[in-house]
Parts: structure tokens; C-alpha cells; sequence
């Protein structure tokens, strides 16, 4: 695929005002969700829940990518139409997660690094050619007591920066996953040090690895308090520190930060971006804030569907809700008015 192509399905997966929805999920991490509601934790049970996700209608007027999961993209509906089939008749983007997982990091105890890169040029090909457009890998960074390790940052850089180059090489445009996790108790400046870090590392292996900036979308933490801080902070003031961070980090030339919501609630992650996106419009940053959300948007429709069929049409109703406000906060247009409208 040429370099123009690229762009331009990084440019697409972000254009008005849309963004991702990450049901990537892995097996293991989908049937725990399922368990505390409980719902089978069964093969058929997983396919219905991500039939109902791909299945709303109107989805494409606030998503414009999906990442999916490996079992996932193998789905077919009982029809035969296969799930990339859905999405493209949507006209939302497939995606796909490609890494394996975090596994420690050898001599630095509670560190980990993100594995898969062994065949990933063949598995790059195998998706592309089933209709995948791009792909996101993860990497999870701790903050602690001598926590992170120049060493966990070098070489998760370093595995995110191949990654990426392998991506482009195969067609596929590389979301660019470093988390800062959120568990500790560090302040709202110890994130930003540590994600400043962080990025910089990353941005470091881009450039020595080719990555072209222009065919790739970052997906990074927002910058906030460990969620055992005893600081509460307002959405401005994440606002302004992430954006502070970004500016000091990313390249002009990468189009779109979309970022993860880490375990936020829907509303959060929402007012959180809005206050960004308001910050945007004065600060004149160079990249489109965007949002690559799994459980700030998935979670509510979980909940309301309990793997039963006949709470489809709401779940989906509320998996919409939560898309829209978000598509309304990359506008800096969200407020508490659109949730209780929702909930009337």
C-alpha cells in the first residue's frame, strides 16, 4: 500500500469528529467481564455480545474504526457474512490488536514487556488480506518505587517503534498504544514526568526505525492521578497537563492522538476529552483529539444486555449514547445535559 494511502486511512478513522471503538479484548479478559455479570463464558456467548457491538445501527456516525480481537475478526454472522464485512458495509474501519500481552520483564520485578513480534510479518499479511486496515499493539508502562525502569521504557519503545514499521511495511496503519498505567498513588506530576518519558522514548525508535509519522495514530493515557491518590483533580486540570505533555512529545506531523480511557467511567472519559478539545481550540495543537475507548463505551451496553436477546435493542441504544457523547466532546460540546437527556 503507498505511503498516500496511509494517510489517508489514518485521516479517515478520525474524520468528523468520529472514533475508535477498542473490543479487542482477549479472551481471558472478556470472559472475567462476563463472569461478574453472569453471563456464560462460552465462544457463542462472546460472538453475540460483539454481533450486538458491530450490529448498531447508526454506529458509523460516531465510530470510525473498531479494533478487534483475533477471535473476533474470524466471526461470521449466522448468515455467513463475515464480521469485516459489517463494518465495511458501515463504513467503519476494521482494525485489529495484534501483540499477545504483557509478560515480565526479566530482572525488574513488576515490570512487563508486550510479546508478539515473533511472525508478525506473515500474521500482518494474513490480516490485511481479510480486509484489516489497521492495527494497534499495547504497551504498559507502572509507575512505582523505582518504577518505570529506564530498561522497560527502552525496550517497550523499541517494540512499539518495529511494530509500527511492520504495520506500514504490510499496509496497516499503526495505532501506537504506550500506557501510563493508572494504579498508585502518584500525583497528576508524576504521570506527566513519567508519560513525557515515556514519549519521548517512543518518538526516539519511530524516527530510528522509518515510521512514517503521517501513517501512524498515537493512543496514549491521559495525564492523571494514580487512582489511589487522595488528590482529586477537575477535568481542566487534565486537560491542561496532557496537552502540556503532548506539546513537548508528539511530532506535528502524526494526525490524530486518540486516546485509551484506562478504566474510566464513560462520563469521565467524556468530560475529560471535552475539556481537552475546548483547550484545543486555544492552544492550537497540531493533531486531532480523538478517542479510542473500550469500556468507557462498551460497559453500560454490557450491562444492560446480561447476555439476554431480548436487551439488545437497549444495549445497543446505550453503546450509541456513549459513542455520541464522545463524537460530542471531540466537538468540546459534551455536558452532563446530553447524559441525562439519554437517561429520560
Amino acid at each position: 500500500m503507498s505511503a498516500g494511502a496511509l494517510i489517508d486511512i489514518a485521516k479517515r478513522l478520525v474524520a468528523d469528529d468520529k472514533g475508535l471503538l477498542a473490543m479487542d479484548e482477549s479472551i481471558a479478559t472478556c470472559n472475567k467481564r462476563f463472569a461478574k455479570l453472569g453471563i456464560p463464558q462460552t465462544k457463542e456467548a462472546r460472538q453475540a455480545y460483539r454481533e450486538l457491538l458491530i450490529m448498531t445501527p447508526g454506529l458509523g456516525e460516531a465510530i470510525g474504526g473498531v479494533i478487534l480481537f483475533d477471535e473476533t475478526i474470524h466471526h461470521r454472522r449466522a448468515d455467513g457474512t463475515s464480521f469485516i464485512s459489517v463494518l465495511t458495509e458501515a463504513d467503519i474501519v476494521p482494525g485489529i490488536k495484534v501483540d499477545i500481552g504483557a509478560k515480565p520483564l526479566a530482572f525488574y520485578p513488576g515490570e512487563k514487556i508486550t510479546g508478539g513480534l515473533d511472525r508478525l510479518r506473515p500474521r500482518l499479511k494474513t490480516y490485511f488480506d481479510m480486509g484489516a486496515r489497521f492495527a494497534k499493539w499495547r504497551a504498559v508502562i507502572a509507575i512505582g518505587d523505582a518504577k518505570p525502569s529506564r530498561a522497560c521504557i527502552e525496550v517497550n519503545a523499541q517494540a512499539l517503534a518495529r511494530y509500527a514499521a511492520l504495520c506500514q511495511e504490510a499496509g496497516l496503519v499503526p495505532i501506537v498504544e504506550p500506557e501510563v498505567l493508572m494504579a498508585g498513588n502518584h500525583d497528576l506530576d508524576r504521570c506527566r514526568e513519567v508519560t513525557e518519558d515515556v514519549l519521548h522514548a517512543v518518538f526516539d525508535q519511530i524516527d530510528l526505525q522509518g515510521v512514517m509519522l503521517e501513517g501512524m495514530i498515537l493512543k496514549p493515557n491521559m495525564v492523571l492521578p494514580g487512582l489511589a491518590s487522595r488528590k482529586r483533580v477537575t477535568a481542566d486540570e487534565v486537560a491542561d497537563a496532557t496537552l502540556a505533555c503532548l506539546l513537548r512529545t508528539v511530532p506535528a506531523a502524526v494526525p490524530a492522538i486518540a486516546f485509551l480511557s484506562g478504566g474510566q467511567s464513560g462520563e469521565l472519559a467524556s468530560a475529560r476529552l471535552n475539556a481537552m478539545n475546548i483547550r484545543f481550540k486555544g492552544a492550537n495543537a497540531p493533531w486531532a483529539l480523538a478517542f479510542s475507548f473500550g469500556r468507557a463505551i462498551q460497559q453500560p451496553a454490557l450491562q444492560i444486555w446480561h447476555g439476554e436477546e431480548a436487551n439488545i435493542v437497549a444495549a445497543q441504544e446505550a453503546l450509541l449514547h456513549r459513542a455520541r457523547c464522545n463524537k460530542a466532546a471531540r466537538r468540546g460540546a459534551y455536558d452532563a445535559a446530553l447524559e441525562k437527556g439519554f437517561a429520560t
